[in-house]
């Protein structure tokens, strides 16, 4: 059996006379039979594209990393939100400063209202509470739709790593139902007729996982990443949240006309 066995892996691995083992391999796969040839594309077109994403993802993120520790630098050594919404404008890759944005435009927007409404609402700390709960909900939005734009194409990843290994594996049936065939047509089970199905067998096996294990690892890494940037947004909106929430409260109790957030 051990022989058997020995036979088989170096008739998959071994070269044609004076050709390398790359050669070989190469060998086998263009006399392999249609149905596997199909197999191994549809791996190698899934293992590029998941190798792209991985790329530009990696792109993305560390940009939007990059980004987001400027802007937070940004935002807690400036007094004045208005200079911080300006500035962030050129921060686009920042899901950070997507988040601020998002807040600060809600905020301007229920100024404008509350200005034109103001005689109708005289308990005016009341209102402006009330502002805290619409941007909780834009800014709640927000981080949403980053989440999104951060996780965008990484299916492709889980998809490749849940099906590549099936994939690889039909092929892998495939082979071996053409040995068996070649077995039964020429009435022989030597090595000459069995080895070419089991290689080709072998070769779509390992094209499966080649293409599932760095999706599956890549998958996991990035999906850990986008989390700890989603926690970063939810935190980073809740501090936002609190600074207006504690400055529409005292500038409430103001008695002047200029007790309002400044606001473009």
């Amino acid at each position: 059996m051990k022989t058997m066995m020995f036979a088989l892996v170096s008739a998959a691995w071994a070269a044609p006379a004076g050709g390398t083992p790359r050669s070989g391999i190469i060998h086998m796969i263009l006399g392999a039979g249609a149905v596997v040839k199909l197999v191994l594309i549809i791996l190698l077109f899934l293992s590029i594209a998941c190798w792209a994403i991985v790329f530009l993802k990696h792109r993305v993120l560390k940009r939007a990393s990059k980004e987001s520790s400027r802007f937070l630098n940004l935002f807690w050594n400036s007094k004045n939100l208005a200079t911080v919404y300006r500035e962030s404008k050129n921060m686009e890759d920042s899901h950070l400063a997507e988040i601020f944005r998002v807040g600060y435009m809600e905020l301007g927007r229920l100024t404008k209202a509350s200005d034109r409404e103001k005689a109708e609402n005289p308990n005016d700390l009341e209102v402006k509470m009330m502002w805290i709960d619409n941007m909780e909900r834009a800014t709640r939005s927000a981080v949403n739709g980053e989440v999104q734009r951060l996780e965008k194409a990484l299916t492709l990843l889980a998809t490749t790593g849940n099906s590549a290994p099936f994939i690889g594996l039909f092929g892998t049936v495939w082979g071996i139902m053409v040995a068996f065939q070649g077995i039964g047509l020429k009435g022989s089970a030597t090595l000459a007729v069995v080895a070419p199905g089991i290689s080709e067998a072998l070769i779509a096996t390992a094209a499966g996982l080649a293409a599932a294990i760095p999706a599956v690892i890549a998958y996991n890494h990035f999906t850990n990443k986008v989390r700890n940037l989603e926690t970063e947004m939810v935190n980073f909106a809740n501090d936002f949240l609190n600074i207006v929430k504690r400055d529409l409260v005292r500038r409430s109790s103001q008695t002047s006309s200029s007790g309002q957030i400044e606001v473009d």
